[in-house]
């Protein structure tokens, strides 16, 4: 496809950004992101292994140098342990391009939006380029993107529930006024699912549990990346008009 995007000032191909958290082990990992055709990682930076060369590596499945990889803060709580956690990040990989999300209890996983606030605040001021995890709120997204975050990630459902878009309204209101990358991330269970997001216009798709968790993850991803691709066709394409009554497929008139 030669529809591209372009994230923190660099074209990508793919819309689909897939997780590396979930997976049996890093084999399973790597076939399942080269199923995908995805050419953006998340990295859990405080539970996957990026820097001890004692133990088993990503980047020795993953190549950096193909694959951007995308320090994320996944299992943070507070703005403090979300900056800390990016800054060893940078220190450790050079990233500066980080996905951020600040968690408010175990039981929703929604983001903290006030930590949230806090933490992008400081993380651009030191030099980082952030995406950012957020409620489906039309203001906060407005306000991330004012401060300076280069892609804007409403949810669509609650992290890891697959229930699908929730909100479509909402995520549409947030498209329609952010002039950067808005990305649904977390709540996607199936490619349909992914479809929906592309065709409401979201610029890409970021899932994990969707793809690890499903009886064959590389199938899964396979699908996925259809699933992104025929939404965002269908979404340029420009779907018909919805209406109240039937419309023949065929003209009456001329009728023998």
């Amino acid at each position: 496809m030669t529809d591209t995007w372009s994230l923190a000032g660099k074209s990508y191909g793919s819309r689909l950004i897939v997780g590396t958290g979930k997976y049996k082990d890093f084999d399973e990992t790597a076939e399942a992101v080269t199923a995908s055709g995805a050419e953006i990682v998340t990295v859990a930076v405080r539970r996957v292994n990026v820097s001890d060369p004692n133990a088993p590596m990503l980047v020795d499945y993953l190549d950096p140098k193909k694959i951007t990889y995308l320090p994320n803060t996944a299992g943070c709580f507070t703005a403090d342990d979300a900056i800390r956690t990016l800054r060893l990040a940078r220190e450790a990989g050079g990233w500066d391009l980080v996905k951020l999300e600040v968690l408010g209890d175990q039981k929703t996983l929604y983001p903290n939006m006030v930590e949230t606030l806090v933490a992008a605040e400081t993380l651009i001021k030191e030099g980082f380029q952030v995406m950012v995890y957020c409620s489906d709120d039309p203001i906060m997204a407005q306000k991330l993107e004012d401060m300076g975050c280069v892609a804007i990630m409403p949810l669509g459902a609650p992290i890891g529930s697959g229930l699908g878009i929730q909100n479509p309204v909402q995520i549409r209101l947030i498209i329609e006024q952010c002039s950067v990358p808005v990305l649904v991330d977390a709540g996607v269970g199936t490619a349909s699912d992914a479809a929906v997001a592309m065709e409401l216009g979201c610029d890409g798709v970021l899932m994990n549990t969707a793809i690890a968790e499903a009886t064959d993850p590389v199938a899964m991803a396979r699908a996925m990346k259809l699933g992104v691709e025929s939404g965002r066709l269908a979404y340029l394409a420009g779907r018909m008009a919805k209406k109240r009554y039937a419309d023949p497929s065929s003209p009456l008139a001329g009728l023998i």
